[in-house]
């Protein structure tokens, strides 16, 4: 386990802005500024920030200027015609469609103005409803969530046959996207904003400067953002039964909403259970452990999710073991800047890093270097232009 000395951020959700000043920074420039605006449902901590808050971030925040952009909900569109005149791009993200919606598109188009659909889950095939619910612990047995389901899937579709083209996190996900609609899709990875970075290079920087020197007992962690990874965390529950027993000093942070469950009621002392986490202060808890575990199921539903929780945990110098997802295997090289493990393998290989910790300086370096150069709000703004169509 790694002390961490950086002191609770005071956190509040940054996008809570009246109406009148995103308008004002989506007209803001000259007549050459190119104007950007991203719709979403309403604000949350997932995937609105970074699919939205996060690229409105990159845009007006580069040093070359030249492009506005801001971020608007359903609750705003009673001003839609305004967001129409002003914009020069419009990107629907992850949205259900629904009438204004509807509206919005259609007077963009109306203006001859491109409109894409940013979705970041294979959340728009009906087909794959089944696999859903059974990847995700749904209870099967219910028709209101059956109901639930199709109706989300089939109503995020009619949302994306709308628009022009789509913009998604990964190859296999865009091909997705692109066999089930004949939209051209292309993709920008989901990476972190300017106040996660922020935090997490100081914490890296302390634990570097302390050449990773561990303070107390090896600790892995698991870190949920939903109620819905049960599945996933059952992967590694057998090897952290067998691991404890073990290890009788081994720890395990688990954050947010996964319970561990009876078999690991016997070490029940050594489980520390951390409430759901802002983005920011989530970073100072990721960088106290050791491992961070990402078990991922095996289909083509988990395919199509991010390397975000890689990301986040080699920005504060701790490293992560995986399941080979289509994602995690292409961010992770086995050995170097992390570790996967097939579902038979997660005992052995946590129990090789907690034996061979020389390599974990190294390795946790490598992995904050990548994530320096292709994950953080920095090194987007070429990338979120291109899939827009804008110039640089």
């Amino acid at each position: 386990m790694f002390h961490i000395e950086e002191p609770l951020f005071p956190y509040a959700d940054p996008w809570l802005e009246p109406l009148n000043e995103r308008l004002s920074r989506l007209a803001q420039g000259g007549p050459s500024t190119q104007r950007v605006a991203y719709f979403y449902e309403e604000p949350n901590n997932s995937t609105f920030r970074y699919r939205a808050y996060n690229m409105v971030q990159v845009l007006n925040g580069s040093e070359g200027g030249g492009v506005s952009s801001a971020y608007f909900f359903l609750k705003d569109l009673a001003r839609m015609d305004e967001i129409a005149d002003l914009a020069d791009v419009l990107v629907v993200c992850r949205s259900r469609y629904e009438l204004h919606m509807n509206q919005l598109i259609t007077k963009f188009k109306a203006r001859g103005k491109p409109v894409f659909f940013d979705v970041d889950d294979l959340v728009f095939d009906p087909s794959c409803v089944h696999l859903i619910m059974n990847t995700l612990a749904q209870d099967t047995e219910s028709q209101a969530l059956w109901d639930y389901w199709f109706a989300y899937t089939s109503r995020m579709q009619q949302a994306l046959l709308m628009c022009d083209g789509a913009i998604t996190t990964n190859d296999f996900l865009a091909q997705r996207i692109t066999d089930q609609t004949q939209l051209p899709a292309v993709v920008v990875p989901n990476f972190m904003n300017q106040e996660q970075w922020e935090i997490s290079k100081r914490i890296y920087a302390h634990k570097k400067a302390q050449g990773f020197a561990r303070q107390g007992p090896f600790t892995v962690g698991y870190f949920s953002g939903s109620p819905s990874h049960q599945l996933d965390f059952a992967i590694v529950e057998s090897a952290l039964v067998e691991l404890m027993s073990k290890y009788p000093d081994l720890k395990l942070v688990v954050a947010g909403y996964i319970e561990t469950g009876k078999r690991l009621a016997p070490y029940a002392k050594r489980i520390h259970y951390e409430p759901f986490q802002d983005y920011v202060n989530l970073q100072r808890l990721v960088a106290s452990v050791d491992i961070n575990l990402m078990p991922l199921q095996s289909n083509m539903f988990t395919h199509c999710k991010s390397e975000l929780k890689y990301f986040e945990a080699a920005a504060v110098g701790s490293l992560s073991v995986a399941s080979p997802s289509f994602t995690y295997a292409r961010a992770i090289e086995d050995g170097v800047n992390g570790r996967l493990a097939k579902a038979h393998e997660w005992e052995r290989v946590i129990e090789e890093l907690i034996q061979t910790p020389i390599n974990y300086p190294s390795m946790a370096q490598k992995a904050w270097d990548h994530v320096h150069c292709e994950f953080t709000w920095e090194s987007q703004r070429d990338g979120v232009l291109r899939a827009l169509g804008l110039r640089a």
